[in-house]
C-alpha cells in the first residue's frame, strides 16, 4: 500500500425501493475539506490519466461499473517513494480510495457497460495545481510512472 492512500469500505443499504449508497461524511478521517464533487464517465477500455495533484486529496467511489485505478508515489521524501498499486474498485467491491496530493494516478473502465466514477474533492478544480502527462509521452519513465500493460479490458 501506497503511503497516505486508504481504502474506506462503504455501506450499501438496499431494500426492494432502491438502495442507499454512503460516500463521505465530514466525521471521515479521510474527509479534508470540501472543494467539489464530480463525476467523471469512463468507456470500457478506455485510460484517463496521467494526472498528479500537488494540493487535491482525492476520494473516489465507482457508482457505477467496474474502474481499474493505478497510482505511483514518486515523492522523494515518501517511505513508498518509487512503489506502485494497482486496484479495482466496483459496486461489488464498494468502497472510497482516498489519494493524497502528490501521487501520479490513472484509471481505465473495465466495466462492460457505463462506468462512472465520483471524487469529493478537497478543493475546487484549479488546473494550475496539477500536472498531466499523456499515457504515451516519453516523460513517464523520467517521471517515475512505469509502463503499464492497460489491455483492452480486464472484465
Amino acid at each position: 500500500m501506497i503511503d497516505g492512500v486508504i481504502i474506506t469500505e462503504l455501506k450499501r443499504i438496499g431494500d426492494d425501493r432502491g438502495e442507499i449508497r454512503h460516500a463521505l461524511r465530514n466525521t471521515d478521517v479521510t474527509f479534508d475539506g470540501f472543494g467539489e464533487a464530480y463525476f467523471s464517465a469512463v468507456k470500457n477500455g478506455v485510460v484517463k490519466g496521467w494526472k498528479k495533484h500537488r494540493q487535491m486529496l482525492s476520494n473516489l467511489i465507482v457508482v457505477e461499473g467496474v474502474i481499474r485505478f493505478v497510482l505511483v508515489d514518486d515523492r522523494p521524501n515518501s517511505p513508498t517513494a518509487g512503489q506502485f498499486m494497482d486496484i479495482t474498485h466496483s459496486l461489488e467491491k464498494y468502497s472510497r480510495l482516498t489519494v493524497p496530493p502528490g501521487l501520479w494516478m490513472a484509471f481505465q473502465g473495465i466495466g462492460k457497460d457505463d462506468n462512472l466514477l465520483l471524487n469529493i474533492a478537497s478543493i475546487p478544480h484549479d488546473p494550475t495545481e496539477s500536472e498531466n502527462i499523456l499515457l504515451d509521452s516519453p516523460n513517464l519513465t523520467r517521471a517515475g510512472i512505469p509502463l503499464i500493460n492497460w489491455g483492452k479490458s480486464h472484465e
